[in-house]
């Protein structure tokens, strides 16, 4: 994991994993930085100025994505299911699930995750979609078609979407994924 100067792209911090872990989805709170891995079953506390550890935490499934939702109290975490599970901030125990369903069918391959007020927007791992969804219901409700971002020559050496970050103080996104050559700033806007 790194921490970046978003201006300069000048390294600031950097932690790495113990080996053989994979690192997967990521989220700050007020106090802290949990850090999923992919199949280890572990989330690490971090502090959030210096990446340093503070506390493993294991858990059951894959860890696949994370976000925080303030005003809920909660963490929301994909496992690559149609599931989000809902996690204390301070001690990430399990505090509640939900299935994530879409004119009535579930929504499998949930990916990336990013938490906005009351919504979640998440990734359909191995697409260029980002479904919007109300967790509390369990429903989609948009879909964003992230497809066209990258230029023919780059999507060819590219792999899966599968950042989504959003701009603090904007209705903006950083939209990015696995070796893409860039990261894009886009609004969600209605098609038309």
């Amino acid at each position: 994991m790194r921490a970046i100067d978003l201006t300069t792209g000048k390294e600031l911090r950097r932690i790495m994993l113990p080996s053989p872990m994979f690192g997967e989805g990521i989220t700050v709170t007020d106090t802290d930085l949990w850090q999923l891995t992919w199949q280890d079953g572990v989330a690490f506390r971090r502090d959030p100025r210096t990446l340093e550890e503070r506390e493993r935490v294991r858990y059951s499934g894959e860890g696949w994505g994370l976000c925080h939702q303030p005003e809920a109290e909660r963490l929301v975490m994909s496992d690559g299911t149609d599931v989000l599970t809902f996690r204390d901030p301070r001690t990430f125990a399990e505090i509640g699930r939900v299935r994530i369903r879409s004119g009535g069918m579930p929504v499998d391959d949930l990916n990336e995750l990013e938490c906005v007020d009351d919504v979640v927007y998440a990734n359909v791992w191995q697409t260029d979609t980002i479904l919007r969804i109300d967790p509390d219901a369990g429903v989609v409700t948009g879909e964003i078609d992230a497809s066209g971002l990258l230029k023919p020559h780059e999507r060819a050496h590219a792999d899966v979407l599968n950042g989504i970050a959003a701009i603090p103080g904007t209705d903006a996104f950083f939209i990015t994924g696995k070796l893409w050559p860039k990261t894009f700033r886009v609004r969600f806007v209605p098609a038309g």
